[in-house]
């Protein structure tokens, strides 16, 4: 039987059961469910490899993501972790976003509110462009495997050429 599970189809046994705990809300525009703002609140194990082409300065993060309601709407997403180099540097990283959840689209805007993209949250999903001076920063997102889900960055111009990709777990 098909049951709705976190934004996409699922196969569980009973219809709106979810196998990983977390409450499902979702969101349905036509035929496409969508992961909810609610869905994404709370701590998130966070695991981002880097692999920078341009000066071969590869590395791993490991932290957490906490999402915290503003409201019903809109979420502000906090990022801490060690960033640790191939060459064994190690650095404290932080991040923060705000989210903004519409009715057909979440959009991410830096902390100060200047814009930086826009996704769908479902399925295998690209977001849009953010250039950056001569930089594009590109981004795709796979919720398929929620609530486990992926944010893969490609960056390329005359002073970026890398690869992050950021895997999130529940904590």
């Amino acid at each position: 039987m098909s049951g709705v599970g976190r934004g996409f189809l699922t196969r569980h046994k009973v219809q709106g059961q979810n196998p990983q705990g977390r409450d499902a809300h979702v969101a349905g525009i036509g035929d496409i469910l969508m992961v909810t703002a609610a869905e994404f609140l709370g701590q998130w194990r966070l695991h981002r490899t880097i692999r920078d082409h341009l000066n071969g300065q590869h590395g791993t993060l490991e932290g957490q993501a906490v999402f915290t309601a503003i409201d019903a709407a809109h979420l502000t997403y906090e990022e801490t972790g060690r960033l640790t180099l191939a060459n064994g540097a190690q650095l404290e990283a932080t991040r923060q976003y705000l989210w903004q959840f519409t009715p057909n689209t979440v959009v991410v805007t830096f902390d100060d509110g200047r814009p930086f993209h826009q996704f769908v949250p479902s399925g295998h999903a690209a977001g849009t462009d953010h250039p950056c001076g001569d930089d594009v920063y590109t981004v795709r997102y796979d919720f398929t495997e929620w609530p486990q889900w992926t944010a893969i960055w490609t960056v390329q111009g005359p002073r970026k050429d890398y690869v992050s990709t950021s895997t999130y777990r529940p904590c």
